[in-house]
């Protein structure tokens, strides 16, 4: 055990047989623990601060837009405002793919976009069908 852990682990249990640890809110229920098994260890931390604070990383982020907007082109009618919601859906996957150092596959992309550009086609097409 680390030199640091000890001491933690000492001012804890002083703290208890204290008292001071006792009647806290939520003693006694199940600790909520965040799902973060799809982050990479050595960025838990750092998103864990980002979430604490309010703030959410910036390919989360990214990835919340890019939903947003397909769920806007499934609603839309006008062939301009679709073809600059294309443009600006393509804009967005560039940069989430640049972020992340790296494209999507050209096979994933191909479907991708023939679905897309099918769910738009089709008159009420569903934003179920995008995904």
């Amino acid at each position: 055990m680390w030199l640091i852990d000890e001491i933690a682990e000492q001012h804890i249990r002083q703290a208890m047989e204290r008292g001071e640890l006792d009647n806290l809110p939520g003693s006694g229920k199940p600790i909520a623990l965040d799902d973060d098994r799809m982050v990479p260890q050595e960025l838990r931390a750092g998103y864990r601060l980002l979430k604490n604070v309010g703030l959410v990383p910036p390919e989360l982020e990214s990835l919340r837009e890019i939903r947003n907007l397909q769920a806007l082109l499934a609603c839309a009618e006008d062939p301009q405002e679709r073809d600059l919601g294309v443009r600006r859906l393509r804009l967005l996957e560039a940069r989430l793919a640049e972020g992340r150092g790296r494209g999507l596959a050209p096979g994933v992309q191909q479907q991708y976009s023939e679905k897309l550009l099918s769910a738009l086609a089709s008159p009420g097409g569903k934003q179920d069908s995008l995904l």
